[in-house]
């Protein structure tokens, strides 16, 4: 089998290679027994490939070999695959894309500086028709971690929510808006599960300039801000991240979501009204930086550069006073939503 090696497709990277063949991925156990997200969840909710040893049973054939690396499939996680670096006994994670799509899905790598809260892709592996792009493994995402916690402190939920505004804000830089932003988008890095990192950019909208109207309906319905349900408005990309970041820090803190329904019509009629309950116990600070980004009106909402400076964080982040200096302050109907049922209800 010969390797190509063809233009960087993203900064950073020595080249990926392209393979005369694919060699099909084969039904393979997973690295772990144990699932990360089903139902109701363990208080140590873990990652797929978090340091089980590869291993097959007599049952199942072995990983399938793409190029120098073994691949086992998750099931519980469409597309994406632990992978084993034979060379350097790394372990990875890959996600499988069409051919005809991978540019585009990967697009966005290219317009972003390396950020320490950004999963960066570390090889892609090009077959017949199949793309294999690698990227660092994790420890679990933040949905599971919140659900098994209950709730989350201040303290910690400040340290945590701060990295997801610093990755969101640093996209927002650059004109990426990010489709379908929710706790699950966001993984641990390590295994005290003190580093937050965007597991993926596959879901962002690229704008042609300054301009951030959008249309797209396309998301979680926790998560969909008021004006996204108007039907065939544009809004705008950046203001509706805000308040996506508004239900993230609610669900953190709190520990179910601010606008919550078995029912679709019934939960949307909720998020319209955009009215919510504060309980007793959390402080003034993070009242005031809730109440700053779940506002019905998105022009009333904190920009991802204000969130960064607010109060709230000091004293909780160990890069605040960085954050400061880098930010510039100068600086559906219904029916229509497509909309991903995997996102389960915190009770």
């Amino acid at each position: 089998m010969s390797v190509q090696l063809l233009q960087n497709p993203v900064p950073g990277r020595h080249g990926h290679k392209r393979f005369d063949a694919d060699e099909p991925v084969t039904s393979c156990p997973r690295l772990s027994e144990s699932s990360a997200d089903a139902g109701l969840l363990s208080s140590s909710p873990g990652s797929p490939v978090s340091g089980a040893p590869l291993s097959v049973t007599s049952t199942h054939q072995g990983p399938a070999r793409i190029g120098q690396y073994l691949l086992v499939p998750l099931t519980d996680r469409p597309g994406v695959h632990s992978a084993l670096d034979m060379d350097r006994g790394e372990e990875l994670l890959c996600k499988v894309f069409d051919m005809g799509q991978y540019q585009e899905k990967i697009r966005a790598y290219s317009m972003l500086s390396s950020h320490k809260n950004i999963i960066q892709i570390k090889d892609i592996v090009l077959g017949e028709s199949k793309a294999y792009v690698f990227q660092e493994k994790d420890f679990g995402d933040m949905h599971t971690f919140v659900k098994s916690s209950k709730r989350l402190p201040e303290d910690l939920a400040s340290k945590l929510f701060h990295q997801v505004v610093s990755a969101v804000y640093h996209c927002h830089q650059v004109g990426i808006i990010l489709g379908d932003l929710k706790l699950r988008k966001f993984v641990f890095s390590d295994e005290k599960r003190a580093q937050l990192k965007l597991e993926g950019l596959e879901d962002c909208h690229i704008l042609r300039g300054e301009d951030d109207s959008m249309f797209e309906t396309h998301g979680c319905p926790a998560y969909v801000s008021p004006e996204i349900l108007n039907g065939g408005v544009c809004y705008s990309g950046k203001h509706a991240n805000t308040w996506s970041l508004g239900v993230m820090l609610y669900t953190m803190l709190v520990g179910r979501y601010p606008f919550h329904d078995p029912d679709p019509a019934t939960l949307f009629s909720k998020i319209r009204r955009g009215t919510y309950c504060l309980p007793d116990g959390l402080s003034l600070r993070a009242r005031c930086l809730l109440r700053s980004l779940l506002r019905k009106d998105p022009g009333e909402r904190l920009t991802t550069a204000e969130v960064l400076i607010h109060p709230w964080f000091n004293g909780n982040t160990q890069d605040t006073g960085k954050a400061e200096q880098e930010v510039n302050l100068g600086e559906q109907t219904v029916p229509q939503i497509e909309m991903e049922q995997d996102e389960d209800f915190f009770s």
